[in-house]
């Protein structure tokens, strides 16, 4: 029996990379990032970082995923983060986007992880390996969001800046 086709977002792959739990619960409709001081930090740094960005480049949005700033003259996504914390994830992000690229035929394209705050870029290739390696990490992800058990909490010491922190450790106290 085929399964249906699942589209995998960055965000999907991004939690993935950082928390099981959390990319279940934001695949299964559990979405604390609208109430997220950190969050909303992140869109402002995103926003307001390279103000001319928008009138220069392309959104793109195919297949479950949304690239803000693409250059289609040098063929370049542009990925901006706030924080380097998570750069293996984000690194994975920005390889994603190319892989869903290269689908539909743009090829030789490269990216960009931008970190304005740190005064930081670094650049973002797709090896033949990595292809594999995304196919991979793909359907274990389908295989997580499709359970329907919640996979476990991560330590509280790796939660702390999550914006589903209070999701996961609040507990009522019974009288």
């Amino acid at each position: 029996m085929e399964s249906s086709i699942m589209y995998i977002t960055g965000t999907h792959f991004n939690y993935f990379l950082i928390c099981h739990r959390k990319l279940w619960l934001f695949a299964n409709g559990i979405n604390m990032e609208s109430n997220s001081d950190l969050v909303y930090e992140g869109k402002l740094i995103h926003e307001t970082s390279y103000p001319r960005r928008s009138e220069k480049y392309q959104e793109i949005e195919m297949d479950g995923i949304k690239i803000d700033y693409y250059d289609p003259k040098k063929k370049v996504v542009h990925e901006i983060k706030k924080s380097d914390k998570h750069e293996e994830a984000h690194e994975w992000q920005v390889k994603y986007y190319l892989f869903v690229l290269e689908q539909h035929d743009l090829t030789g394209v490269t990216g960009l992880l931008e970190y304005p705050r740190l005064h930081k870029v670094q650049e973002v290739t797709l090896s033949e390996t990595d292809r594999t390696t995304i196919k991979e990490l793909m359907a274990e992800m389908e295989s997580i969001i499709l359970n329907e058990q919640c996979p476990h909490m991560l330590p509280k010491s790796k939660c702390k800046n999550c914006s589903y922190y209070d999701f996961c450790w609040s507990q009522e106290v019974e009288l």
